[in-house]
């Protein structure tokens, strides 16, 4: 597992596709400490990521450090930017979707559902479509809530399953097309900003934007620099 950045507070490392976020035999934290070469270093998760999603997490280096950064993710300063690659396109070129889920447990998916239904939960997020090729859409998302399987169910339900998605409806063929891409948090000892980003892997679907990107570069209309494929 690929490391990015570590000090004796935080880890910033790239979630292997098909690995749990959480702290149990092969999960993130436990390649963590073998990629540290300890296998007692403490390390604790902060936020988490689907098995089947790959890309940018944060880990915590201590205790008093994980009860700093959680309390930055309930408190929505915590940022994290994802890409994903969508079947058709949205109707707006930027916009948010809200939507209240419910997580069924049995059949481990979430649902959208009304907005006084027994346990649901309000989904937000905020997406940017940054360019479009072959009835596929890629999109930035940064979310707002952090309920399970959000950005995966809130496109599905607008009929934009993310591609490789065989939960919410897309049988590619392919691994699901969504991507950590950048996390933005305050350092929990010293509170200096800090950013990272990490394009996904040049395979498909990621690389059908690859010639669609070169041209809006080239002739002056790529608005985005912050999270694109490269």
């Amino acid at each position: 597992m690929e490391i990015l950045y570590q000090d004796r507070r935080v880890l910033v490392c790239v979630k292997p596709v098909g690995v749990l976020s959480t702290d149990e035999p092969g999960g993130v934290p436990e390649l963590a400490r073998a990629a540290l070469g300890d296998e007692h270093a403490c390390v604790r998760t902060v936020h988490r990521l689907d098995r089947v999603v790959g890309g940018l997490m944060l880990l915590a280096r201590s205790r008093m450090a994980a009860s700093i950064l959680g309390a930055q993710v309930r408190a929505g300063t915590f940022e994290k930017e994802y890409l994903a690659v969508l079947h058709g396109a949205p109707d707006a070129p930027q916009g948010t979707l809200r939507d209240f889920l419910h997580r069924d447990m049995a059949a481990r998916k979430s649902y959208v559902v009304a907005e006084n239904a027994e346990q649901a939960q309000l989904a937000l997020l905020h997406y940017q479509v940054l360019c479009s090729a072959d009835g596929l859409s890629l999109v930035k998302i940064r979310l707002q809530t952090g309920r399970t399987h959000q950005i995966r169910v809130q496109f599905s339900a607008r009929g934009m399953p993310l591609v490789g998605d065989r939960k919410y409806g897309a049988d590619d063929g392919v691994e699901i097309a969504l991507w950590s891409c950048a996390l933005r948090f305050a350092h929990p000892e010293t509170g200096e900003n800090m950013t990272f980003y990490q394009a996904p892997p040049r395979i498909a679907p990621w690389t059908a934007f690859e010639a669609e990107q070169m041209e809006q570069r080239a002739a002056g209309q790529r608005k985005d620099a912050q999270c694109g494929i490269d």
